[in-house]
C-alpha cells in the first residue's frame, strides 16, 4: 500500500452515471490486475474504495459509477483536482493459472478491472474473451475499448435492447475455454459460479472502512476460514467460496 497525491487529467462521461477518470501520480504500488484505490474526499469521513481500470508509468485509470454522494462530488471533478489516493490494496488476479483461452466475465462497475486484465493477459500470449453484462442498451460503455484491444466481446443486456438477451451466463459457453475471470453484484458472481464449468477466480464487492484490514469490517467466511474483501481479497477462488 503507498499513499499519494494524484492530478487528475480527464474526466469524462461514458455513460450516464459512469465515467472514467484518468489521473497523474506514482502507481508503483499496483502491481496486479484486479487491485483497487482508496480515494479521500473532501467532507467525508470514508475513503472511496474504486478498482483499477488501467494503469501505466505515472498513470492511473478508474471507471466509477455515481451511486452516492462521494461519487456525485467525483463527477464535478475538474482536471486538475488533487486527490489523496491510497494505491495498491487488495490481492488482485493471478494470471498463471489462466490457461490459454480465459473467460473474462464484468457485470456493470465489475466491468472496468477486466479491461487491464485482460492488456495483461494479451501481454503474455493469451487469447481472452470477454462478456459484459448491462440492464439495458443506453448502460453500456467500454465495449469498444476491449474490441479495440482485438478481443472477441460478447455484450447482454436483460432487457434485449443491445447483444444478447438475458444476463451475463446467457452468453457463457458450454466448453471453448479454460478458465474464469469475473467481477461483478454478487448475485451475478454467483450465477457465474453455478453456470461455470471450469476453476475460476471471482471479485467481490463489499462495503470498506479503512480498505487496508485494520477495521475488519469487510470479513467474509470462506472454507479456508475467514478473509478480509480488502486485504485478502477481493479476488477469491472459486473452490474456496462459501455461497
Amino acid at each position: 500500500m503507498k499513499r499519494g497525491l494524484f492530478t487528475v487529467t480527464s474526466n469524462e462521461q461514458l455513460a450516464p452515471g459512469t465515467f472514467r477518470m484518468v489521473l497523474a501520480g506514482d502507481t508503483t504500488a499496483i502491481t496486479a490486475p484486479g487491485q483497487f484505490v482508496n480515494i479521500a474526499l473532501e467532507g467525508k469521513f470514508l475513503r472511496r474504495p474504486i478498482s483499477v481500470c488501467d494503469w501505466g508509468e505515472g498513470s492511473l485509470t478508474i471507471v466509477y459509477k455515481v451511486v452516492g454522494q462521494g461519487t456525485e462530488q467525483m463527477s464535478r471533478m475538474a482536471p486538475g483536482t488533487r486527490l489523496d489516493i491510497l494505491t495498491g490494496l487488495g490481492n488482485g488476479y493471478d494470471l498463471d493459472k489462466s490457461g490459454d483461452r480465459p473467460l473474462l466475465i464484468g457485470g456493470g462497475a465489475g466491468i472496468p478491472p477486466m479491461f487491464a486484465l485482460a492488456k495483461k493477459l494479451l501481454a503474455q500470449g493469451k487469447t481472452p474473451s470477454v462478456i459484459l453484462g448491462f440492464n439495458q442498451a443506453a448502460e453500456q460503455f467500454m465495449q469498444a475499448d476491449f474490441q479495440a484491444l482485438g478481443l472477441d466481446v460478447t455484450v447482454t443486456t436483460a432487457d434485449g435492447s443491445l447483444g444478447v438477451k438475458g444476463f451475463v451466463t446467457d452468453a457463457v459457453p458450454q466448453t471453448g475455454y479454460t478458465y474464469v475471470y469475473t467481477c461483478g453484484p454478487a448475485p451475478m458472481l454467483k450465477a457465474v459460479y453455478d453456470k461455470s464449468v471450469t476453476s475460476g477466480q471471482f471479485s467481490f464487492e463489499e462495503r470498506m472502512g479503512c480498505g487496508f484490514g485494520a477495521c475488519m469490517g469487510c470479513t467474509c467466511q470462506t472454507k479456508y476460514g475467514n478473509k478480509r474483501i480488502c486485504r485478502e481479497g477481493p479476488v477469491l477462488e472459486k473452490e474456496e467460496i462459501l455461497w
